[in-house]
């Protein structure tokens, strides 16, 4: 069995390389042209410098290239890290330092944010840009006709499974991006689960919704690449326009379609769903985030066809460690999805502040432990020692734990329920409230097409309940109705206090709910008619 991610594609591109591999907008890549152009940049990176164990930042936008580019960069013996490239500056000079590359691949539309990063101080590494015609006094070029002069026979990456295989910045809590070290072997840790379970093979057409640098693309990218289907990437002009998501899993008939929650919940509000729809999907994955009851339920009784699975991870897991495949679900149903059962080679671990079971039905802090593991932090021992313990089985010796920061409980089946965050638990009004409970509540009205619940301290509360939502009618809707409302199934001290009205929920790069910026909208005291 082989070790590395571009060696199972290598080994699939000889099985099929006159098949597709990634199309976008028009742009397509057989699995031939995957195995020669990559292997060619390869040699490129080796021949600039690279070595075994260097990072290479991508400044690339979603696209069939950007794939190349990554399989590429691992074939040189190199970890990629991608970059998001909305972020502003002043974010990029904390990531690319921290990454330190040897080598920043830049897409010749990416000139103006390596400019920006330039000016904000944040880059000292070779800059190789994808466009002979940006050469001068910007750096190499690794456009086609640059390439062409490298040949494109196969190199030794000299790597194996325990290498990395790429490093993805997520936000920390002090505001300052951590690097998740991901290594080959996590990812097909992963796959060799994944892949069967979802029986993908080569008559599989998979989204590739999710950004780059987010960790649920790493599954439609080696997912589709390693099992020969096609990756059909997503445009991010399309990553939230409901109907332009309808009809782009229409017309490349898709047959598995995987985002966060929010993407689901955009396309029910929006009655993107058609009855009977989308005869080509097969399967539906979310990850990411909470994903709603109500919307679950209006996309299963609109496609009966298709297979549903709500998967959980964090990006320190790899993609995700467990999964729950819903059978059957009604449209009213209202209660909470689980998280479900371990993946193949993964533990979820419900244990209380002694490290110890919680015991069946009991709330207690999450923990992971597995093949999905990544070894830590890149270049913060401090970081990945307070994530990263040390597991406290003694038939564990050699064993880590993950401290996801999420309460779950296991019921007496070991089906896991996630419960919230663990710093979600607020005291208002004299009571202990789980946030995760309120906002299930929430979202579950008709009225609204996504709600977010935070605490915001308060002199009088202690911690009052905030509500942000966006209305399903453009009309909107009144606030004291949804206070009534809520009031069938919450008692009164867990109704939210304050209310925003907005047109949509801000989010983060990633399309999660970005909490703390609603957390900041509620910080001054309301003073406008949509704020109660």
């Amino acid at each position: 069995m082989t070790e590395t991610l571009h060696e199972r594609v290598g080994e699939q591109s000889a099985r099929t390389p006159d098949a597709l591999a990634v199309a976008m907008e028009g742009e397509t890549v057989t699995y031939q042209l995957l195995e020669t152009e990559s292997n060619r940049l390869a040699r490129c990176l080796r021949d600039v410098g690279c070595e075994r164990g260097d990072r290479v930042c991508l400044f690339l936008p979603k696209s069939p290239a950007a794939i190349v580019a990554m399989l590429g960069v691992l074939k040189a013996g190199c970890a990629y890290v991608p970059v998001d490239l909305d972020s502003p500056g002043a974010r990029l000079a904390k990531i690319v330092p921290r990454a330190d590359p040897r080598v920043v691949l830049v897409a010749q539309a990416a000139t103006p944010q390596l400019e920006e990063l330039r000016t904000a101080g944040g880059l000292d590494s070779d800059v190789l840009v994808g466009s002979s015609s940006a050469k001068n006094g910007t750096g190499h070029a690794f456009g086609a006709d640059d390439l062409a002069g490298f040949s494109p026979e196969p190199i030794d990456s000299g790597v194996g499974g325990d290498d990395a295989a790429h490093i993805l910045f997520t936000s920390g809590s002090t505001g300052e991006p951590k690097g998740v070290v991901i290594t080959h072997a996590n990812v097909l840790a992963f796959l060799g689960w994944a892949i069967p379970y979802f029986e993908i093979g080569q008559e599989d057409r998979l989204s590739g919704h999710p950004p780059l640098h987010f960790d649920l693309s790493t599954f439609d990218i080696y997912g589709a690449l390693t099992s020969g289907a096609q990756l059909h990437l997503v445009p991010p002009a399309l990553n939230l326009p409901p109907k332009g998501i309808a009809r782009f899993i229409e017309r490349h008939e898709l047959t598995q379609w995987f985002s966060v929650p929010s993407v689901l919940t955009y396309m029910a509000k929006f009655d993107a769903v058609p009855e009977g729809g989308f005869p080509s999907l097969r399967r539906v994955l979310s990850c990411g985030d909470v994903l709603p009851s109500p919307v679950l339920g209006h996309w299963a009784a609109r496609l009966p066809h298709v297979r549903f699975t709500n998967l959980y991870g964090p990006t320190e897991a790899t993609i995700a460690s467990s999964f729950h495949a819903i059978e059957t679900f009604s449209p009213t149903e209202t209660n909470a999805i689980p998280i479900g059962r371990a993946c193949d080679r993964e533990e979820l671990l419900v244990l209380d502040e002694a490290l110890e079971p919680a015991g069946a039905g009991v709330a207690g802090d999450l923990y992971i432990a597995g093949a999905g593991l990544s070894p830590g932090y890149w270049r913060d021992e401090e970081k990945t020692r307070a994530a990263f313990l040390p597991d406290p089985r003694p038939d564990r010796p050699a064993g880590r734990l993950y401290r996801t920061g999420d309460r779950a409980r296991m019921d007496e089946t070991g089906v896991v329920h996630f419960l919230g965050r663990a710093d979600s638990q607020v005291k208002s009004r004299g009571y202990r409230i789980e946030l995760g409970e309120v906002e299930r509540a929430v979202t579950a009205l008709p009225e609204l097409r996504e709600a977010a619940v935070v605490g915001v301290e308060s002199e009088f509360e202690g911690t009052s309940l905030c509500c942000a939502f966006a209305a399903a009618e453009t009309e909107g809707v009144s606030t004291q109705r949804l206070k009534q409302a809520l009031r069938a199934t919450l008692p009164q001290y867990m109704v939210p206090s304050r209310w925003l009205a907005l047109p949509v929920l801000p989010k983060n790069a990633n399309g999660k709910i970005d909490r703390s910026e609603i957390r900041r909208l509620f910080a001054p005291e309301p003073a406008e008619s949509t704020r109660q």
